[in-house]
This record gives structure tokens, sequence and C-alpha cells, in this order.
């Protein structure tokens, strides 16, 4: 099967009726080479001649599931690319991209006809197979890192792959529901990322803006009404702006170019949901761009701006001075212009604006000149060494993924070193994060570090422009275990957790069993399942021997996290297959949802509600107990007031299935007992509304004979998740002894 997930292959006899007009021919050949030699007025063209007619031969017949000619794909691809400025080999292996797995042409067939350069390209690009995201997870990891390991060698195979997912996105309503839905949502986390990161904003804002057509259809249709309506009232104020600072510039000296600039629908519908503001309050703000021809100019457009119009405060940024990852250069702020109306204004230069739409894709035009930009070529450099870094680290396809996306497709800070070297890290990136970015051994010694000269949390995310100073223990100190603990934030990439794991697995096997078993005791006791056998949790994560289990745990292999989640998920798992196995069921109307997505299976419509006793959670292992007259009563399965009744009355006892829902909160009382100190409430209730949590009651007593606090309250939590996140954050408190949800 083809790369392109849009196609099918069918014989010859099978397509349609067509007209001659109806195959790619002439025309589409002379605006290809039209579009190429737009950019690359010397280029040769036999190469793009003889792989277009080598494509057109191999996939006659072929058709693709919109009913159109095969070869309008990679037709159509090799347009994008050449419009995009790419080289002529680049666009020659975008019309031969699918030419090896869909037809009998072979490689080296290819290489000896178009030479090494278009070889190597294509044979990248055929080693990525279909990505069929959402039914084979494994196998979407391993064509990811396959596609980013191939542009280790050469970033054009990430281009044609770019271009060949645009255009399917284009042409995808060929498709099923589910595969649209499944192609936009993977465009979204992986395509439009990686598109960003190289600085292609045309692909980037199109793959949004396709996926959001797919995924939100009627947000995208609000939109899109939303802006055609305003889109003249807009024109006429932009155009009153642009004459207004046109004539300023001029009577400067300045030449530049003026024009409005619109935001795509993605950017609006992002910010709409970022800051839970209605549409006017979007499409209020305005947007121009000045282009210019230095730097120095730039600098003074900015001068006259601010001069014109009010600027905001707070809304300015120079990336032409502080240049992105990507190699965006421009100058961006934000004034308050006629009427008082908010206008962004983004000042560059010319070349700054081509690398801003066509961001690294731009090298290869400049290359091709000979007038190769070293600041680029180092870029490059170092875009390989990050994508090698990340295969180096991760143990699996999908551990690499998922570095991908917390180090590699994430906005980046840039932080200073004492030294007064720059660091770029992944936005959210934590002292601990730079720590190990620095080196192994500073970050397994790091117990502290001064941001800017002040003592901070190891778990603060760090901002750019900020110096940081880690405070390191002397001797043979290790890191802490709560750093590998997602919930509790404090290492925020891939590198980091890859080398605290490792530091963890080169420690001896019984201290990793004592950790384990520790950590064990600790989850099962949060959660009031105490009562669980260690080997019974053994089995369930396919142990045959505890120990084994918990060093697994102890190295951190096995998160601490994962306990619970296998235990609920093997609550529910025998009842389920009791439920087939046992006589046919009479066909039952769909149970309705109780309060809060409470489902109890095989009654339908039924009253529910919280057992006041142990206060269960969504995503808990919990029971419903029919009482006479008032429903059902949610417990949870360790509840000591349902444990005499469980054998008394095992009839009342039925299945539910709680999906967790952040839409409900529930109260539940945490106890914690600390070493008395001052401040020891205010800190306790400072964690919980750091965490977005409502506290519903407080209270405290204190024992002077052993001068230590007991702290109840009451927190309304929406699932376990979050009381488990909860109650780490809170064990880490100075003084703190204990943490526990009450038992009930």
């Amino acid at each position: 099967m083809s790369t392109d997930p849009v196609t099918t292959t069918r014989p010859a006899v099978a397509a349609r009726p067509r007209r001659a007009a109806d195959e790619p021919g002439r025309t589409d050949l002379s605006g290809l080479l039209a579009a190429v030699r737009n950019r690359f007025p010397n280029a040769d063209g036999g190469v793009i001649a003889r792989s277009y007619a080598l494509s057109a031969k191999a996939h006659k017949g072929q058709i693709r599931a919109s009913g159109e000619p095969y070869i309008s794909h990679p037709v159509a691809v090799a347009r994008i690319l050449a419009d995009l400025g790419m080289d002529p080999d680049t666009v020659a292996a975008a019309l031969l991209h699918d030419i090896v797995e869909d037809t009998d042409v072979r490689p080296e067939q290819i290489g000896a006809e178009f030479g090494p350069d278009v070889a190597r390209l294509v044979e990248g690009v055929t080693k990525i197979s279909a990505i069929e995201a959402r039914e084979k997870p494994a196998t979407e990891a391993e064509n990811l890192r396959r596609l980013i390991l191939a542009a280790v060698d050469d970033l054009r195979v990430i281009v044609i792959k770019l271009a060949d997912r645009l255009h399917n996105m284009q042409t995808v309503d060929a498709l099923g529901p589910e595969r649209r839905a499944r192609m936009a949502r993977e465009t979204l986390d992986i395509y439009a990322p990686l598109a960003n990161r190289l600085g292609i904003w045309q692909f980037k804002s199109q793959f949004e803006d396709l996926s959001l057509r797919q995924l939100e259809p009627a947000w995208h249709e609000m939109i899109e009404r939303e802006v055609r309506e305003r889109r003249e009232s807009h024109e006429q104020y932009l155009s009153g702006v642009i004459s207004q600072l046109d004539e300023r510039l001029r009577s400067a000296g300045i030449e530049a170019e003026i024009n409005g600039r619109a935001k795509h629908f993605y950017s609006i519908y992002r910010k709409m949901q970022r800051k839970d503001i209605g549409t006017d309050q979007v499409y209020d703000v305005l947007a121009i761009r000045v282009k210019v021809h230095s730097v120095n100019d730039c600098y003074v457009v900015l001068g006259i701006v601010h001069t014109l119009w009010s600027p905001v405060e707070g809304e300015f940024d120079d990336y032409i001075a502080k240049r992105k990852d990507n190699l965006y250069q421009s100058l961006h702020t934000t004034v308050l212009g006629p009427g008082q109306r908010a206008i962004e204004v983004q000042i560059r230069t010319h070349d700054m604006d081509e690398v801003a739409e066509f961001g690294l894709a731009a090298h290869w035009k400049y290359k091709e000149a000979g007038d190769d930009d070293p600041a680029v070529e180092e870029k490059i450099a170092a875009l390989r060494r990050v994508l090698k870094s990340q295969d180096d680290d991760a143990p699996d396809a999908e551990s690499f993924v998922e570095g991908l996306k917390t180090d590699f497709f994430r906005d980046q800070v840039y932080v200073f070193t004492p030294n007064g070297d720059v660091l770029e890290l992944p936005a959210g990136s934590t002292p601990v994060d730079f720590a190990y970015h620095i080196h192994t051994e500073v970050g397994d010694r790091c117990r502290g570090a001064l941001v800017d000269g002040r003592m901070v949390g190891l778990d603060t995310p760090l901002r750019t422009g900020q110096t940081v100073r880690i405070v390191t223990a002397r001797g043979d100190a290790g890191p802490s275990r709560d750093w590998l603990n997602p919930v509790l934030g404090y290492a925020a990439t891939s590198r980091a957790r890859a080398t605290i794991k490792q530091w963890f697995r080169r420690q001896g096997r019984a201290e990793s069993v004592a950790e384990g078993r520790e950590v064990l005791e600790r989850q099962l006791r949060k959660l009031g399942l105490t009562r669980v056998k260690h080997e019974a949790v053994a089995r369930l994560f396919d142990f045959g021997r505890l120990d084994d289990f918990l060093a697994a745990v102890g190295r951190h292999d096995i998160p601490p996290e994962a306990i619970p989640a296998r235990l609920l998920e093997a609550e529910a798992g025998p009842a389920e297959a009791a439920r087939r196995d046992g006589p046919p069921e009479t066909p039952l109307r769909p149970p309705l949802p109780a309060a809060a997505g409470v489902t109890t299976l095989g009654t339908a419509g039924v009253h529910t509600r919280v057992a006041g006793c142990c206060r269960p959670l969504p995503g808990e292992d919990v029971l419903g107990y029919v009482t006479r007259g008032q429903g059902v009563t949610l417990h949870r399965s360790a509840c000591r007031n349902i444990a005499r009744l469980r054998s008394k009355e095992p009839d009342r006892f039925i299945q539910v299935r709680w999906q967790q829902t952040d839409e409900h909160a529930y109260p539940v009382e945490v106890r914690v007992v600390a070493y008395d100190r001052s401040a020891l409430v205010r800190d306790i209730s400072d964690v919980i509304a750091q965490r977005g949590l409502n506290m519903a009651a407080l209270s405290a007593a204190t024992n002077r004979a052993t001068g230590t606090a007991i702290v109840s309250v009451t927190v309304e939590i929406p699932s376990h998740g979050h009381l488990a996140g909860l109650l780490d954050k809170l064990a880490s408190l100075p003084n703190v002894i204990d943490v526990q949800r009450a038992p009930g």
C-alpha cells in the first residue's frame, strides 16, 4: 500500500470512464516547471520532466479514493514543494515518492536514472509506511521514528512527507468519518508541531485549519462565518491605518511594504478556548505586517509605530535580537490604534519574511545560489543532533515519540548559566531539566536552584531570560524518585527522565526491592486498598515473583500511578467476562448515565449518590449498594461499612462504571500529620489552591507532648488521579510526616 492513506489501488478496468482531459498531462508539467524556475531560474528541468514521465507511466490505471487518477497526488505534492521553493531534486523525488511502494519500479532504477540524491530522498520517504494512529499505536510510533531518523541525514525527507500529508488533508473528504477524524488528530498532534519546529508557517497554519474543520466542524463553520461577516469593516479600518503609517514612513525615507495579516481559524479557536472569551473580543484584534529592506529599518519603523499609537504594556517581543529556534525573526508589538482598537504589528525584513513563511525550506534556495548562512547551517546541524539524541535516549518507539512531543515539538525557552552561556530548553522545563542538560552528574546531585538569585522549588517552570544556578550535594548523592512522578512536575523533558531512570537501574537489587515495597504500600495506603495482597498486584503486571515486581517498581520501570490503574482494570475485567459468558440477556434500553457519569451495569435509569462514609471518586474501585427506596449508593470496594454486608446481602451489590470527568467534584477528607511549625496550615492551603481545587473545610489539632499537628481538610476533587497528585504534593511539604485519605 502507498504511504498516502487516502489512496486506493484498483485495476485499470475498474476505474470510472474518463475523458482524456481528466488525465494529468503537459499542462501539469509546464506549471510545475514554471514554479520551480520561479525560485531557481537556471534549474535544469530535465530531471523533473523524466521523473514526471516515469511516475505517470508507473501509476497508470491507479486511482485515488476520490476517483481521480493517482498521478494527481504526486503532481500535487511536487507542486506544493515547488511553490515552497524547494530545489529541483526534492520536487523530482516528490513525483516519485510512492513509486517504489506502489509499482514495480525498483530503487536501483531510480538511482541509475536520477542520481543518488533523488534516490536517497525517495528511499527515505518510502521507509515510512502508512500510519494508522488510533488502530495501531505501535506502528504509528515506529513509522514516526523512521521518519525522524531519515531526516537526520536529509531534512528534505520530512519536508516531502509534510507536503504529502498536506495534500492528503486537502482531499480527506473522500474518506469515511472515522478515518478523517483519525488523520486530523494525528496531523494536529504530530505534523503541525513538526512544521512549526521547521519554521514552515504555510504548512503549520493549513494543517491546523484543515484539522479543525474535521475535528470541530461547528466551530470551524462559526469562525469562518464571523470572519466573512467582519471582513469588509476590518479591511476598511486597516486601509486607513496602513495609509497613515505609509505616509509617516515615506516622510522618514523608509521604503516599506505594508499589508493586513489575517488570523487563521485555528489560532482564533485556540485563543477563544484559552482565554474563555467571545468572538467579538477575538476579532477586534487586528494585525498588519511591515516588510523593509534592512534590520536598521525594522527598529526605525518600530519607533515610528510607537510614536503614532500607544504601545500596550507587556506586548512587545524582539525576535530579531533573539531569533527563535526555528529561525523565525521579527519584531512584534501591539498598539492602540484609531478608536483605541488593538492592532498587532509585525516588522521584519523581506528575507526574514521568506524564512517566516518557508522556514528551513528556504535554506535550499540560498544554498543553490551559493549564499549559505552559517547560522542556518548550524541550526540544521543542531536539529539533527537533537533528533539523534531523542533516539539515543529512547528505549522503544513509543518513548521516542513521547520524547518528541515533550522536548522537540514544544516551544523553547532560553535561560542563562551563571557564566552567561545560553541554554535552549523545551517550554515548561524546570531546574531539574536544566541540571541534567548541563551534565548528568549535576542532575543527579541537584538539591536546589537559584533563579535570578532567588531560591525556588525544583518544580518551578523556567522562563526565557532567567539565570539559573544549581545547588548540588556532596558525595554520592542521587536523584529523588519523586522527580519521575509526572503529577509532581519535577522533570519535564524526556532526557532528564531517561537519565534519572538509568541512575535507579544502576542501584543494587536489594535497594530497588525495598524502595518498590515502600512505593507499593504507599500507593495502596493512599487509595484505601491496604487489604490487597502484594503478590496479587504482582500477578496483575505478569510477574511470577513478587521481588521481581518490587524491583521493577523500585527502578521506576513501573510508575507508581500505574498500580491503582491496573487494579481498577482487573476489577472491571472479570465482571465483564462473566457477563459475556453468562446466559443471553434480554436486550435492555441503553443504561442512562446517573449523576456525574455513573452507569450501572444491568440496571437502567437508577438514581445514584456518593456514600458519605468512604466518599469514593471517579476512577476508583467502587461498588453500588441498592438501598431501600433511595436508589444506588456508591461505596469504595474497601469501605469498612459494607464489608459485613457483602457476605450477608450479596444480591444487593451491583457493578457500576464511573467515568472520570472534571465537570463534577466530590468532597474528600485528607489528614496531614506533621511536626508542628508556623505557616503549616497556610502552606497546605496554598498547595490546594495551586492545584485549582476547592477547600470545603479545615480543622487542626496539636499535640504539645509530641510536637506534632494533625490537619484535617475536606477538598472537592474530581477524580482519584487528582487525589493522588494532591497527596504527593502535600507529602513533599517541609515537616510533613504522613498524608492519608481519611479511612472510610
